[in-house]
């Protein structure tokens, strides 16, 4: 089925999916039911078996699914076997820690390079990243398509706008701002602080009973 068909929550969950069977593997395990791909990634056997439906007969009743089948079935879904270059515009607290993480976990995606404004970090590394100052971002970005802004909320829109007329297809938003870029840019926004704010809200009206 093509990519454009599956609805956006499914495709949403698959690199979930991805990096449990990926660890299941490396355990050396051959199987795994849609019960316990459940309670390991916290969703429900039904909503994994309709997931999985959207790619057609992934699995056998009473079997359950074959590990390293669907590892490489999602790892070809998910264009594993692609490297996506990402750039991190902000080398902050938080940017420097994205930079000595460096989604390791995932061997596909790498920050290969990060700006930042003040001139004492430039010419710097993190984590074994390039830090270079944001005046070079038109020399130096060219062929990535990806960036994450970890940089204060004033400055977003200003920096969004620039790596878009450099060729950025993708942004990870980490700023409490609502950046406005063309409708072929996809922007994902990850705002902590509203995060946090939900989770003490769930917890104080609507409270989970142990099983």
């Amino acid at each position: 089925m093509e990519q454009n068909k599956i609805p956006q929550a499914t495709a949403k969950r698959l690199p979930l999916y991805y990096r449990f069977l990926n660890n299941l593997y490396q355990q050396g395990k051959m199987r795994v039911s849609s019960k316990e791909l459940s309670e390991a990634v916290k969703v429900d056997s039904a909503t994994i078996r309709r997931d999985f439906s959207y790619f057609g007969a992934l699995g056998k009743k009473g079997y359950g699914y074959n590990v390293e089948y669907l590892l490489g079935f999602f790892k070809s879904t998910l264009d594993q076997h692609e490297i996506t270059n990402v750039a991190l515009i902000g080398v902050g607290n938080l940017g420097t820690a994205f930079l000595h993480y460096n989604f390791l976990k995932n061997n596909n995606i790498r920050i290969t390079m990060a700006f930042d404004a003040d001139e004492s970090k430039a010419g710097k590394e993190a984590g074994g990243v390039p830090i270079y100052h944001v005046d070079e971002l038109e020399d130096k970005i060219e062929g990535t398509e990806v960036a994450i802004l970890t940089i204060p909320a004033e400055e977003a829109d200003t920096a969004a706008n620039r790596l878009v007329d450099l060729g950025i297809k993708g942004i990870l938003n980490f700023t409490p701002a609502r950046i406005t870029v063309p409708s072929n840019i996809r922007v994902h926004h990850i705002d902590l602080t509203v995060e946090l704010q939900s989770l003490v809200y769930f917890l104080k009206h609507y409270p989970l009973e142990a099983e």
